[in-house]
């Protein structure tokens, strides 16, 4: 994988992956919350990563993210992904044309004052079958007022804003920031999932949330997401689904050195890998030239589910029954990996994994 270096150097940043790996453990425990973890990433300097240095952030280009993404999901899955959604919050704050709100909350974003999440799937991916909106706004004077239910919130009983939206009447969308502390937000408890429980993603339900329009990041306009940066099947998830799987693979690698029958299933996974992780820095350094063909954002993130899925299968297959007892560490990567099947993965993506687990060749 491609290497980053955070605000206060390598050996920081190498400190970092270690400090990670070593507690990503302890992330299984119940009601856990990686708060130790994301601190070191902030004595790091990794969560101003995002923000501009004019705020006081140690702003990445994009490549240098994607490359710390991958690092970072290596050593801690949870972590990291609890990470992207703090920073796609940012993302969405940095876009805005809201100069004040921004003058507010980068800063406290940056020196880790402040958490934000987001709350944006009902807009992206999720539900979008539904005939009626998740969310309803309604304008009024000097604000909005927001009812409905935002699913998949990560870190939502810890943040004290939710970067999230909903449709008015005219059909038209706004992004905003939601205080969490505002009357009518309700925190619903945190769903059990198969993995990354500690990650605390939970659905808010929103009764007559009364949001200033000093709070407004985006719109009235209409798929308020096509204008707000980001979006489902980014280069960050593959980053992760890249870093995951190169997890398994340094497990694989651990097996291969007492079983060197193992040596010809080993190689083929580590080329596929470097290949990947290569190909995803290319796209991720083109900025603002779109990548085409294997470099598309949808390409690169059906190969990243593809290789997460069978290199954590992989190395639980070389763990034999060691690995499916409970708490070993082939069980959890394969466990979540099965998270990139469904997190912010647009349809295309979907329907493609599933032709490769049908054995259906790819599209002509």
């Amino acid at each position: 994988m491609h290497e980053t270096n955070s605000s206060s150097g390598t050996a920081d940043f190498d400190a970092l992956l270690r400090s990670l790996q070593e507690s990503s453990t302890t992330l299984h425990a119940p009601d856990a919350w990686p708060g130790e973890q994301l601190a070191a990433m902030s004595d790091a300097g990794v969560l101003g990563w995002l923000v501009p240095a004019e705020f006081g952030g140690s702003e990445r280009s994009a490549l240098e993210v994607v490359a710390g993404y991958e690092q970072l999901a290596s050593a801690c899955l949870t972590s990291t992904f609890v990470l992207t959604q703090r920073n796609a919050a940012i993302q969405r704050i940095v876009s805005s044309e809201n100069d004040e709100l921004k003058a507010d909350l980068l800063p406290r974003l940056a020196n880790d004052s402040l958490f934000a999440t987001v709350g944006i799937s009902h807009l992206t991916t999720s539900r979008q079958h539904w005939k009626k909106p998740t969310v309803e706004v309604e304008s009024v004077d000097a604000g909005y007022i927001f009812n409905g239910d935002i699913p998949w919130v990560t870190g939502a009983d810890k943040a004290d804003f939710i970067i999230s939206g909903g449709t008015l009447l005219d059909g038209k969308q706004v992004l905003v920031a939601i205080d969490t502390r505002s009357e009518g937000v309700s925190i619903e408890t945190p769903a059990r999932l198969l993995a990354l429980n500690a990650s605390r993603t939970a659905s808010v339900r929103l009764d007559n949330v009364y949001v200033e329009w000093s709070h407004l990041l985006h719109g009235p306009v209409e798929q308020v997401m096509k204008h707000a940066g980001g979006g489902a099947g980014s280069f960050t998830t593959s980053a992760l689904a890249i870093g995951h799987a190169a997890a398994a693979i340094r497990l694989l690698r651990g097996e291969a050195e007492r079983r060197p029958d193992l040596g010809d299933i080993l190689e083929p996974f580590e080329q596929e890998c470097a290949s990947l992780s290569t190909d995803l820095a290319e796209a991720a350094g083109l900025e603002q030239v779109a990548p085409s063909g294997h470099l598309t954002a949808e390409a690169l993130r059906q190969r990243s589910n593809s290789l997460a899925l069978r290199a954590t299968q992989a190395c639980l297959a070389a763990s034999k029954g060691a690995g499916f007892v409970q708490g070993h560490p082939a069980g959890r990567l394969v466990n979540e990996a099965l998270f990139f099947l469904v997190w912010s993965c647009p349809q295309p993506v979907v329907m493609a994994n599933m032709r490769e687990f049908a054995g259906i060749g790819a599209e002509t």
